[in-house]
């Protein structure tokens, strides 16, 4: 008879944790990529079915958490029987060494979920840290760090999760949660004025609408036709300045383009209101992780 697993969840942070219902299907998909049609015939061949085995989930390298519980599912998805204690959920941050979980059960199903479950935390991790670099490089000053839509086919809702685990915020989710006109919408629909028109015609009024901006003339204009946010593409550090004082509180202002660990200071020193950064969902590196267990 099997039971449902004992897991232990540190407080970290209220509402941060994303619902089983978002993260098991993602999970799921996963374990039937890995399991194929004949499922771990590794662990089936050369561990006895009585076998037990317990591991702790260690960090190789510093960083922010990201993903367990995506770990959690991992296991859980593969036998409930399986045992996991959590010392340091997602948010956390920690340094080369640091035990993040300790995972008790069948060792057949420890050794199937292994794989699976140190995919989503190296790589969700990655993103939270990531993240933590650059809000840690424009501390002090008001911009906030959010990622785009610059996501992995599938994992969009664990990313910007993982965002959020690094201190950053969210940009849209999709394209159904916003409106946001960008140089090809403008060419599109013939001028800013014309395509803010739009949108503000065809949207409900709790859309906000933000318009994408590459010099000081395109940015009054959106100004004129009353924007809620502009993008501020590609604008050196004395533009965004300048373009900041434009603005003066009428819109959400938002940097975008080329931001790096070394550029976020002086693009946050301008006055913006959010920095955007693609790479840190579809280039961050992973952090690295392993399972460390012995049998009992």
């Amino acid at each position: 008879m099997t039971t449902a697993p004992r897991v232990v969840v540190p407080s970290f942070e209220p509402g941060l944790a994303l619902p089983n219902l978002l993260i098991e299907p993602v999970v799921r998909a996963a374990l039937l990529e890995d399991l194929g049609r004949a499922g771990d015939i590794t662990s089936a061949a050369v561990v006895p079915e009585s076998a037990r085995a317990t591991g702790v989930f260690a960090a190789r390298q510093p960083g922010v958490v990201a993903g367990i519980d995506c770990a959690l599912a991992a296991f859980r998805l593969v036998d409930p029987a399986v045992q996991v204690a959590v010392h340091h959920g997602d948010g956390s941050r920690i340094s080369a060494g640091t035990v993040i979980a300790t995972v008790s059960g069948p060792a057949r199903a420890v050794l199937t979920g292994e794989r699976v479950a140190l995919n989503f935390l190296c790589q969700l991790s990655g993103v939270a840290t990531a993240t933590a670099g650059l809000v840690d490089a424009a501390h002090g000053h008001r911009a906030r760090i959010t990622c785009t839509r610059k996501t992995t086919p599938g994992l969009r809702a664990l990313e910007k999760h993982a965002v959020r685990a690094g201190g950053g915020i969210s940009h849209r989710f999709g394209l159904d949660d916003g409106v946001l006109i960008k140089d090809n919408h403008i060419v599109a629909a013939g001028g800013i004025t014309v395509a803010v028109e739009r949108a503000r015609r065809a949207v409900g009024h709790m859309v906000k609408i933000e318009v994408e901006v590459e010099s000081l003339v395109e940015l009054k204009e959106a100004l004129a036709v009353g924007v809620d946010a502009v993008m501020l593409d590609n604008m050196a550090p004395p533009m965004l300045a300048e373009a900041v004082k434009i603005i003066d509180g009428r819109a959400v202002s938002e940097a975008s383009g080329r931001i790096t660990r070394d550029t976020v200071a002086a693009v946050a020193a301008t006055g913006v209101d959010v920095i955007s950064a693609g790479w840190i969902t579809h280039s961050a590196p992973a952090l690295d992780f392993g399972l460390d267990f012995e049998v009992n």
